[in-house]
């Protein structure tokens, strides 16, 4: 799917197909590492007030998500997976309480090992998905062409596409937020994935069958 298309049902069809496309993976605990990620984590950073804060154990899984989801990196799990559990708690209080400023609020979470701007912006987008999108590769080559540079600034620029692109999405009753745009990224990258790959093993295996004859 193009970003700049405008057609709100091709949208509206990549985003609803997310969930499908989750499954179509076939990835163990995927369906319900997503699960957590969506439903569960924004709920419970959301009771915490007045100071809403990530826990270790979930930004433990938080990282599983986001690996298992994208590209499996395991020594960023173990780094943090061994986080001072004191350290993630104020270090996800400032960067909640820094929002709206994006910028500000992902510099508070990559003092913590093994959290860069990538993982900043999924823990950002749990708990607050009408400011920040994650920053996934799928989405990065739609919007900006390329998913090679992880830096900040470079977070800032696809953070604001985003929010423009879902701004621009939210009319006649509809609405979106950048994590929603975000995933129909990821969703319409996936499904044209898999219609890729299928083509392409026809042609083998009739190859093969003209060999044997």
């Amino acid at each position: 799917m193009d970003f700049q298309c405008l057609n709100r049902s091709v949208w509206k069809e990549a985003l609803s197909s997310y969930s499908a496309r989750i499954v179509s993976l076939n990835k163990p605990q995927l369906v319900s590492l997503d699960d957590f990620y969506c439903n569960q984590l924004p709920a419970l950073i959301r009771q915490r007030n007045p100071n809403p804060y990530i826990t270790t154990s979930e930004l433990s899984k938080l990282m599983q998500w986001k690996l298992t989801r994208g590209k499996w990196r395991p020594r960023l799990l173990d780094f943090v997976s061994s986080l001072d559990e004191a350290l993630v708690k104020s270090a996800s209080q400032k960067a909640f309480q820094s929002l709206p400023d994006i910028s500000k609020a992902i510099s508070e979470l990559t003092v913590l090992k093994g959290v860069g701007p990538a993982t900043a912006s999924a823990l950002l987008a749990a708990y607050a998905p009408d400011v920040a999108p994650f920053m996934s590769d799928e989405a990065m080559v739609a919007a900006l062409g390329n998913s090679k540079d992880y830096t900040l600034k470079q977070y800032l620029v696809f953070a604001d596409k985003l929010q423009n692109k879902a701004r621009e999405l939210s009319v006649e009753g509809d609405s979106y937020t950048p994590s929603d745009v975000e995933r129909a990224l990821w969703s319409s990258a996936v499904g044209t994935k898999l219609l890729d790959s299928l083509p392409n093993s026809e042609p083998k295996v009739n190859t093969k069958r003209k060999r044997k004859q």
